[in-house]
């Protein structure tokens, strides 16, 4: 795989490929890193299914705001533990201890979470793993993490 001048992957992990890899390969797999554009496809992948739901859940139960929202509740209920968990992998990636995550009740470690996220992860490996691969490998229809 080529890498860039920083040392990281070459190119971006697909939007399947992160959907996948958050819900089936690392469901709760909180240890390893999650580069980028798996967090950024994740995120994209997670409001477009709240919209969806949240759309059904108007038709279904009306529109109102006393007004239940099963589907999207049980979504979010599902959606948990992936989203903590590639929460938890960015940070490996930039270094820090998923543990930051816990300090989000305050606001000023807030802004420092999102810069966390938002910047580029270490280009070797850290204590937390290898700089990620960006890649799942396909075997037999099923899909293996590569990092």
């Amino acid at each position: 795989m080529e890498s860039s001048s920083a040392g990281r992957p070459a190119q971006m992990m697909s939007f399947n490929d992160a959907v996948t890899n958050c819900l089936i390969n690392n469901y709760v797999g909180f240890n390893g890193r999650a580069s980028r554009s798996e967090f950024w496809f994740w995120i994209l992948f997670t409001f477009v299914a709240y919209f969806i739901t949240g759309i059904i859940d108007g038709f279904v139960f009306g529109w109102g705001l006393e007004d239940p929202m099963w589907i999207s509740d049980i979504l979010g209920l599902i959606f948990f533990l992936p989203g903590l968990a590639v929460n938890v992998r960015r940070l490996h990636d930039v270094g820090k201890s998923g543990w930051w995550i816990l300090s989000s009740i305050l606001i000023l470690p807030i802004l420092l979470l999102i810069y966390w996220i938002i910047i580029e992860g270490d280009a070797n490996p850290n204590e937390y793993g290898e700089v990620p691969t960006n890649t799942i490998a396909r075997e037999n229809g099923i899909n293996y993490n590569n990092y």
